[in-house]
């Protein structure tokens, strides 16, 4: 009898521990982590200063677009004016093309394209290019 009286505190104290333990886990609390659009493989030279390229005028360029953008999202503009573009979408991308308008011939433009992903986080990328004269 002593000996369970003795140890009756010591398994107290174990309960006690154990469940408060086990209680701190919450599988409601993990957060989803939402991934940003990534931009990739944009098909025109990028204008730098010791190579100084240029583009042929009115080109076509195109870039691809992570899958989990959302594709009616995608915004594309020139020089704060919006570029006609089109979207094909796959399970792996999807690949946006758009031509270069005449009015930007011999001018310097920087493409800018933003996109929302599905869980609500957007980015945005941009390229500087040379157009050419015609």
């Amino acid at each position: 009898m002593k000996v369970t009286k003795m140890f009756s505190p010591l398994l107290f104290i174990a309960a006690v521990l154990f469940t408060g333990t086990a209680s701190a886990y919450d599988p409601g609390m993990t957060e989803e982590v939402c991934k940003k659009p990534q931009f990739r493989d944009f098909n025109l030279p990028v204008y730098q200063e010791p190579e100084k390229t240029e583009v042929p005028p009115e080109s076509t360029l195109s870039f691809m677009v992570s899958p989990w953008a959302k594709p009616d999202t995608i915004k594309l503009t020139a020089k704060n004016q919006n570029l006609e573009f089109t979207v094909e979408s796959n399970s792996s991308f999807h690949r946006v093309k758009a031509k270069l308008p005449a009015a930007f011939n011999g001018q310097y433009v920087r493409i800018n394209v933003t996109a929302k992903a599905e869980l609500g986080c957007y980015d945005k990328n941009g390229w500087l290019i040379k157009i050419a004269d015609k």
